[in-house]
């Protein structure tokens, strides 16, 4: 181990996506910051990378927008969804003056990042391995890793920011692996690149449902495009092995009109997969920790949320702590672990419903009658279709795609149909309702247990003047700074 004991104002665990907001929004602050990571940059990792426009405003809002821009992935303000041979199109509201989508490899976007909170003065150190915690009395004070040359090394640090990913070191030293709330996808997810020849259709992000299967193409840096394919899980048999590429390509093909869009197309790498997808939040603060980004909670990648909930939960956690690790009266661990808190509270309140509707689209069931009627309305309605692509772009919540007289027009015109029972539409609201009815009651559990432990931990500590939270961007789904 070397011989000195380093301090920091706070060590972050992870370097990539919610990692480097963290250390951004710390370290623009004047903290010192110390950010690990096991890889050298640029690095790859498991991805399926789109950033909806409300993604390049949280890129914007850490003043990492002009590297990522120049990367040279195409603009995409237009979105597509097709289902069979229903399909509508619409463009995204803005979000910080951004109307545009992206699909920018993970290579190239977390090198960026790190870049941009090296810039910002983060201290970031790469090819270290974090492998233990550095516990006082029940609370985390620093950190021990491992460098690439085999040197040991102890941080001392008043918070320790595990944004670590869904395997999380952090979050298995603290005990806090076991999700407080998860679903099992019912897909799973494939994807390679091809070269993509439509230079008239890079513009437009796209996705194909026929039947359990889905499918996406979202032109990306290189002259390319990432073709994502989302079977559900029984047909997860076919795709092990050498038999991945065949069941891939096959997939594809299955899709008619991604097998179109892929007309002319090559593709230019090897299938990557990833099964046993589980959706979860986990507890995601502690005495003196906190879980930004995937290692605190993570959604199916059927609606693209992971990257914009990384920036942005992790800048708002680096915006809650900086007053309180910057006190002029010294740092206080209460108001510290006040801080991560009401951060994690705010992300359990902000992303509990686009969890549940994330686990709607991810459970792999084929579309509904009610569902095909709603695909209808907006091929034909420009203004609902704009309310589906602005709930991916998380400016409107799920609730908005269903109010009640869209339902209940959508069941008149499912009853019209000559190919529709009267049972069908009957057995299909009773499935939505129970649904409905089932996620409330989840929501409302989750959120009271949440509310209860945060007020057990308050009743705990004594109650003595603290830093204000001055400057802390409010928590609130649909606010961008």
């Amino acid at each position: 181990m070397s011989s000195a004991v380093e301090q920091f104002d706070a060590v972050v665990v992870g370097a990539r996506i919610a990692g480097c907001a963290t250390s951004v929004a710390l370290a623009e602050r004047g903290l010192r910051v110390l950010t690990i990571d096991s890889a050298r940059f640029p690095s790859d990792t498991l991805s399926t990378h789109l950033l909806w426009p409300t993604t390049m405003a949280e890129i914007q809002a850490i003043g990492a927008l002009p590297a990522v821009e120049a990367i040279g992935a195409p603009r995409m303000p237009l979105a597509e969804a097709v289902l069979d041979d229903i399909g509508w199109r619409t463009g995204y509201s803005a979000v910080s003056g951004i109307d545009y989508a992206m699909c920018v490899r993970r290579t190239h976007l977390d090198d960026a990042l790190v870049r941009t909170a090296r810039h910002t003065g983060a201290e970031v150190r790469e090819r270290c391995t974090a492998h233990d915690l550095v516990w006082n009395a029940g609370r985390v004070v620093g950190l021990r890793y491992t460098d690439d040359d085999g040197a040991e090394h102890e941080i001392r640090a008043p918070v320790v920011i595990g944004a670590d990913g869904r395997k999380s070191l952090v979050a298995e030293q603290v005990g806090a692996r076991t999700p407080t709330l998860v679903a099992p996808s019912g897909r799973a997810c494939y994807y390679a690149y091809w070269s993509d020849s439509r230079t008239d259709l890079r513009h437009i992000a796209s996705q194909w449902r026929t039947g359990s299967l889905l499918g996406t193409a979202f032109p990306c840096d290189g002259g390319d495009l990432l073709c994502l394919l989302q079977p559900p899980v029984d047909l997860i048999s076919e795709f092990r092995g050498r038999r991945a590429q065949d069941a891939y390509v096959h997939g594809v093909h299955s899709l008619p009109g991604l097998s179109r869009r892929l007309d002319g197309c090559e593709m230019v790498s090897r299938v990557r997969g990833c099964t046993g997808i589980e959706s979860y939040f986990r507890r995601s603060s502690g005495p003196g920790w906190a879980l930004p980004g995937d290692a605190g909670h993570f959604k199916d990648p059927v609606t693209a949320q992971g990257i914009r909930d990384g920036l942005r939960y992790g800048r708002l956690l680096g915006e809650a702590l900086a007053p309180v690790l910057s006190a002029r009266t010294g740092v206080d661990p209460r108001a510290v672990d006040d801080a991560t808190a009401a951060w994690a509270a705010g992300r359990e309140r902000d992303c509990i419903d686009v969890y549940q509707w994330t686990n709607v689209l991810a459970a792999g069931s084929p579309p509904s009658p009610v569902e095909y009627e709603l695909y209808r309305q907006a091929q034909q309605d420009p203004e609902y279709a704009a309310v589906l692509s602005d709930i991916y772009n998380r400016v409107q919540r799920p609730a908005k795609m269903m109010p009640i007289t869209t339902i209940a027009g959508a069941v008149v015109r499912a009853l019209r149909q000559p190919d529709i029972g009267i049972a069908d539409v009957a057995g299909d609201l009773g499935f939505q309702q129970l649904r409905v009815v089932r996620d409330w009651q989840e929501r409302r559990r989750f959120l009271r247990a949440a509310l209860t432990a945060t007020s057990q931990r308050a009743s705990m500590v004594p109650q003595v003047s603290r830093p204000t939270l001055d400057g802390v961007t409010e928590i609130r789904e649909g606010s961008h700074t």
